[in-house]
């Protein structure tokens, strides 16, 4: 069975519940990943844990190295990869406290590095993107969701934007324009490079504050921790109940 991998993000530094096994200090064609990737058991099942802030000195998202993050869960044999991500909410219905699974995204980066391509194999690489998360792996965390009674957003358009500023209430305005539900500053190139090395990958987006403009109060990290740190243990169940389930088929061959 393929191995499967996190990725945290803000206010997720450790995976709570996460039994360690040992730590895995990759170097890649790329660089570094953001730090040793941790393997450890949850929920009865192995996993690898990777923070794409780093610790304890915090990679802001335009800095991050996704293409050795990637790389490196790949190297160590992850073909499944769940990424959590914070965000703000846009939609209505996306109220602090909300877990999203989204279906879309809509890429609003630059300048990062997005690929794996160099030129140097001499034919293009073109890749599906047409659904940017994988629906198998997507699926099987809106049934764990449903499993464990999670309340959650089985579909969602996620718009990654550059950071690590906060949007504009203009922006966010035409963010919406757009259709996006959900607006975060990390699922992009992640999601790409992820597709690129054939792994399966979905994300699950924690809301943890309106979006510029559509609440009242100012928005602050301190206000988002405080959400992911109530929400931690909710995602952590979640997490638990996918491993059973993506397990269960193996055991029964």
């Amino acid at each position: 069975m393929s191995s499967i991998g996190i990725i945290g993000g803000t206010g997720l530094e450790q995976l709570q519940g996460l039994d360690l096994i040992r730590e895995h200090s990759a170097d890649t064609a790329f660089g570094a990943p953001s730090r040793p990737v941790q393997e450890g058991r949850l929920g009865g099942q192995t996993l690898f844990f990777l923070h794409r802030h780093g610790s304890p000195r915090a990679i802001p998202p335009h800095r991050i190295n996704y293409r050795a993050n990637i790389s490196a869960l790949h190297a160590l044999g992850v073909r499944r990869l769940v990424a959590i991500n914070a965000v703000g909410g846009i939609s209505p219905d996306m109220q602090p406290g909300r877990l999203v699974i989204p279906d879309q995204l809509v890429d609003y980066t630059w300048g990062r590095e997005h690929t794996f391509d160099d030129g140097g194999s001499g034919s293009l690489l073109h890749i599906d993107f047409t659904e940017p998360y994988d629906r198998p792996l997507r699926l099987a965390l809106v049934e764990a969701a449903e499993a464990a009674g999670i309340a959650h957003e089985p579909f969602g358009i996620h718009g990654v934007t550059q950071g690590p500023r906060l949007e504009t209430a203009a922006e966010v305005r035409r963010l919406a324009g757009d259709g996006c539900d959900v607006v975060g500053m990390t699922g992009m190139p992640e999601a790409a490079l992820a597709r690129e090395l054939g792994m399966a990958y979905a994300c699950v987006c924690m809301v943890v504050n309106p979006a510029a403009g559509l609440g009242d109060l100012p928005l602050t990290l301190d206000m988002m921790r405080r959400i992911l740190e109530r929400e931690a243990g909710v995602v952590r169940t979640l997490l638990e109940t996918l491993l059973v389930a993506l397990a269960a088929p193996a055991a029964a061959e």
